[in-house]
């Protein structure tokens, strides 16, 4: 039975299990990121915490991380990472964990992870295709066609939060965090002061402010999804993301929303789903990557 170390490193937690390919995960866990620390301090625990899990279990086959920022998934390396974790873009994060224990290690960015979790085992399980968006502090964006994610040239394909809609970039207009912002400005509350659980439970009990920057909000997302889906024509549209535990209240927004921005000939063609991965999607996609590289390695030896 082969099992694997799944590591998800993100800008709050690092997420962390071993994985069975026969059984599922054998046990996860997680630890603050502590990203102000930086990528150095970030990959020094995330190496402890390999040599202890490797003294647990004796058969790991593989190290499969997940991660912010962008990726060289041929080197294996952080090609760009924003100020929210310093000092990490260029880590040789695949070098280090195969220097240090002598295993085979892949690395892929968490969204492009999170989609090939939906893909193969998740709200896409079944299709041809699939946009994958995460929405949070920011909008990530991820395509899988066939099983392969699409990376683009230079490896930043999708980075679809920098797309630019009418008012400014597609995660200034659309991101959770946006929606939190522009509520607390407009009920005059200090910053901190709302959750987007917050928002939505008072918009269920009529709060105009709420109901209006959620409906805002809706409507940025299903420009921008419909944008997307001008140019890719996924089979299935992915949301992920915190606040997408408000399906009940989001997704006939949302299916509106787009519908009202792309062709009904494309849009009765296109599946809207949310993710069913939640928090192990990154490591789950994690290992699924790891197999592909494997699989891409084995066919020109």
């Amino acid at each position: 039975m082969k099992t694997y170390l799944c590591i998800d490193i993100g800008g709050t937690s690092v997420k962390y299990g071993v994985y069975s390919e026969n059984s599922g995960f054998l046990m996860d866990s997680s630890f603050p990121t502590q990203a102000w620390l930086g990528g150095p301090s970030i990959i020094t625990r995330a190496v402890e915490l390999t040599s202890r899990l490797l003294k647990e279990y004796k058969d790991i086959y593989g190290i499969c991380i997940s991660t912010a920022g962008m990726v060289d998934c041929d080197a294996g390396s952080i090609t760009y990472a924003s100020s929210l974790i310093p000092e990490y873009t260029g880590t040789p994060v695949k070098a280090i964990f195969e220097q240090q224990f002598g295993l085979p290690c892949e690395v892929e960015n968490d969204v492009n992870c999170a989609a090939l979790a939906e893909y193969f085992a998740g709200a896409a399980k079944g299709a041809s295709s699939c946009l994958c968006l995460t929405i949070g502090t920011g909008i990530g964006g991820a395509f899988v066609e066939k099983g392969r994610v699409f990376h683009g040239f230079s490896g930043s394909g999708c980075e679809v939060g920098y797309m630019l809609l009418p008012g400014g970039a597609f995660q200034d207009m659309a991101a959770a965090s946006v929606l939190v912002r522009n509520a607390e400005k407009r009920k005059k509350l200090s910053p901190g002061s709302l959750t987007g659980k917050k928002i939505f439970d008072l918009a269920r009990n009529g709060d105009t402010d709420c109901i209006e920057e959620i409906d805002r909000m809706v409507n940025c997302l299903g420009m921008g999804i419909a944008n997307i889906c001008y140019v890719l024509n996924p089979e299935i549209v992915v949301l992920g993301g915190g606040i997408m535990v408000q399906k009940q209240m989001l997704y006939d927004k949302i299916r509106v929303a787009v519908d009202k921005y792309l062709l009904h000939s494309i849009a009765e063609k296109t599946t809207l789903k949310f993710a069913q991965n939640q928090n192990r999607a990154g490591m789950l996609g994690a290992f699924y990557h790891f197999k592909a590289r494997k699989r891409e390695t084995e066919l020109y030896v």
